[in-house]
């Protein structure tokens, strides 16, 4: 029974470890990525004093399993941006789990133009917003970028959430959190305010 015990523990461990090391995998390239000026979003005088992001710390609380349910006969719509630009979307399903004890949701959505691109079929778009936002982080909220899984029971890693390009230039054109996404808590993971 305890050989048991502690198998089912260590693979636990495991499986926290190897989410978070995908977690840092991917802070890591993104740093890697803004650090490029070819890629950046950065302005050019921020680019110059540039040394890496700011991340909340690592945190297995925040990679969690949801409960997704397909949504079925959504309507396309022009999601709104900070410049005129409505770019289409449709409301791919939502998303239900819980963190500290309290129930939350998301909506996930299909961005239309960019499913039909090859590599991208099954590329999901999840922005959020949360009481981190304009304090600890990007007052705009942010985003986390998904893929289609199996089953009902979807993960969700908000390591890996990052700030719209805007929150870096404002010459870019980027969607807006809707309201329906903002949760009543404090998202304490992922990428923190550029700007104070």
């Amino acid at each position: 029974m305890n050989k048991l015990f502690i198998f089912l523990f260590c693979s636990a461990f495991t499986f926290a470890q190897k989410d978070l090391s995908s977690a840092e995998k991917f802070q890591s390239e993104l740093n890697q990525s803004y650090a490029d000026s070819l890629k950046s979003p950065l302005m050019k005088e921020d680019f110059k004093s540039f040394k890496g992001l700011d991340f909340f710390p690592l945190n297995e609380k925040f990679i969690v399993q949801a409960t997704f349910i397909r949504t079925k006969k959504e309507k396309a719509f022009g999601m709104k941006t900070t410049t005129s630009r409505t770019p289409l979307y449709v409301k791919y399903g939502e998303l239900y789990f819980s963190i500290d004890g309290k129930d939350l949701k998301l909506n996930v959505y299909k961005n239309i133009d960019l499913s039909k691109k090859a590599g991208y079929e099954d590329y999901l778009f999840l922005p959020f917003s949360d009481l981190t936002c304009g304090k600890q982080s990007y007052i705009g909220g942010r985003y986390v970028d998904m893929r289609m899984q199996k089953g009902k029971t979807w993960t969700i890693d908000f390591n890996k959430a990052y700030n719209p390009y805007c929150a870096y230039n404002y010459e870019y054109s980027c969607p807006i959190v809707p309201l329906e996404n903002d949760l009543d808590i404090e998202i304490n993971a992922g990428v923190k305010k550029f700007h104070d």
